[in-house]
């Protein structure tokens, strides 16, 4: 049984929600650990397609680092992130599933960087932005450093990181990082609307895109990632959904994909 995270299956969308609006959704090591379990089972699940993570209540997707429960735990009793990072999510290199960080508020520090790991944001017309570690003589190393820097202009990145400045929707959709802004009453069914048109695309080309993205970047220039080897393209390669989708366009009909 959870106690701060919930999750609410929908066909093949799982939706993940923080669940500790009292503190703004702010993450303790207890949370940590069942936020990681969440993404866990997710990714071991072959009937579950794609994720979409929130934080419960209006005001707060997550404001990050639970500073007071740190503060009041001592130094010798702290526990380190799950190996999988920031929320269960920041450090998981090897999820190739997409998931969706539907921003119904603050996102600050860990939040933020939440949100960074995940493939696509779609924000409330409340939302706002942030890293401020360095205002309280930390550094957003569970990744909102290295992404942030290479998702928007390099200036632009370290106007934010350097001063912890707040940044709203419309120009985190401006500077690059944000997808889609909405009203807030509308969010949840833009995100399913993301949702519906990945699950249009098969899901281990979509998988298979995603590892070629994500992991091209690490070879350097574009001839050497082409030349690198994907797992998830291989699994594509050899899969039944391979063969169905040439033979549903032959055929002028929708594919069904088996995701196999």
């Amino acid at each position: 049984m959870r106690e701060f995270v919930t999750t609410q299956t929908d066909g093949r969308v799982l939706t993940v929600t923080i669940n500790r609006p009292d503190v703004m959704n702010a993450l303790h090591h207890a949370a940590h650990e069942e936020l990681a379990a969440t993404f866990d089972a997710f990714a071991a699940d072959p009937d579950l397609w794609v994720a979409i993570v929130t934080g419960a209540g209006d005001r707060a997707f997550c404001a990050g680092n639970d500073l007071k429960a740190t503060a009041a735990t001592p130094l010798k009793d702290r526990k380190p992130f799950p190996p999988s990072g920031f929320g269960g999510i920041t450090h998981r290199s090897d999820l190739t599933k997409p998931v969706i960080a539907v921003v119904n508020g603050i996102a600050f520090g860990g939040g933020f960087e939440i949100a960074l790991a995940s493939d696509i944001i779609v924000a409330s017309d409340r939302a706002v932005f942030a890293l401020p570690e360095p205002l309280v003589g930390l550094a957003a190393v569970a990744g909102g450093i290295h992404r942030l820097a290479r998702m928007i202009p390099m200036k632009q990145a370290m106007g934010m990181l350097l001063t912890g400045r707040r940044v709203d929707a419309v120009e985190g959709r401006e500077l690059g990082f944000v997808n889609e802004v909405v009203p807030h009453d509308q969010l949840m069914a833009s995100a399913r609307d993301w949702a519906d048109r990945i699950l249009k695309c098969s899901p281990l080309a979509v998988r298979a895109t995603k590892q070629c993205a994500y992991a091209g970047l690490e070879h350097g220039g574009v001839h050497a990632a082409l030349a690198a080897e994907y797992p998830a393209l291989k699994a594509m390669r050899a899969s039944e959904d391979f063969i169905e989708g040439p033979r549903a366009f032959a055929g002028k009909r929708q594919p069904i994909w088996v995701g196999r």
